[in-house]
């Protein structure tokens, strides 16, 4: 039975067992740069990072449907999530909204809003990032980047949000290096980092972007294996233009 790593999550079928990783996992990423990234969030739970996470209107963070935990909060407008600060600004999530057609990491629809309990104040070092537009999927080989919090390649945790170049992949040649290991890959995904390379996210980036000119067009949802050093796998993203529409209804409050 192959074994598939899922970023923080753990669940069981037939053909894959899910084990459930904590923590963030940027591999040969760099300290990103202050005036850099100012949408990052850290989705925590119990006041801990949890997941990543993005800011698309003052009231709605993106997300991934498998980082779903009960007391989540938020925290944003830093690029460092130390938990012994106590000028973090944290706000307190109102609602969650899982794709409702997700069931599991495996049969797609990773992607989740949360409705955070009142409007964040877009100032110096906090803002939105614009998303992918239905219908305007990314072309292989687009330089792109990736950011998390937590564990690097040397397994070493750090507070500080670190971010690492990647491309995106073809999604045939994705596929067909998934296929290899008999592990189908879910509808409307990206694939970027993690294959013939040695940058890219492994356990505990769930819900992070993948921003490719300062557009976010994915979110981190799987990798392969406990081994972050590298995998010689592409890294799979749900793709965010796929599900624009359904974004759009839960923010003017028809999902």
């Amino acid at each position: 039975m192959k074994v598939l790593h899922i970023l923080l999550i753990a669940a069981a079928c037939s053909i894959l067992t899910f084990n459930a990783t904590n923590g963030e996992e940027i591999i040969n990423g760099k300290k990103a740069e202050k005036k850099s990234m100012q949408y990052m969030v850290s989705v925590q739970r119990n006041n801990k990072h949890s997941c990543g996470g993005f800011l698309i209107n003052p009231r709605y963070v993106l997300t991934a449907a498998h980082c779903e935990k009960n007391d989540l909060s938020v925290v944003l407008g830093t690029h460092n999530i130390d938990p012994e600060r106590n000028d973090l600004r944290r706000y307190a999530v109102e609602s969650k909204y899982k794709h409702p057609s997700y069931k599991s990491v495996q049969s797609g629809f990773d992607i989740m809003l949360l409705k955070l309990s009142e409007k964040v104040k877009l100032k110096k070092y906090v803002k939105i990032i614009k998303i992918s537009s239905k219908g305007k999927p990314v072309k292989p080989n687009t330089k792109c980047q990736v950011a998390g919090w937590g564990k690097t390649e040397t397994q070493k945790m750090v507070n500080d949000l670190l971010v690492a170049d990647v491309s995106t992949i073809n999604i045939t040649d994705c596929k067909k290096q998934w296929d290899e290991v008999k592990v189908p890959l879910p509808a409307s995904v990206l694939c970027a980092g993690g294959y013939r390379t040695k940058s890219g996210a492994c356990q505990g980036d769930s819900g992070g972007p993948l921003v490719c000119s300062g557009l976010a067009v994915g979110i981190v949802s799987f990798n392969y294996k406990n081994n972050c050093n590298y995998p010689n796998m592409p890294n799979v993203y749900t793709e965010i233009s796929a599900y624009a529409d359904w974004i759009k209804k839960v923010m003017k409050g028809d999902a």
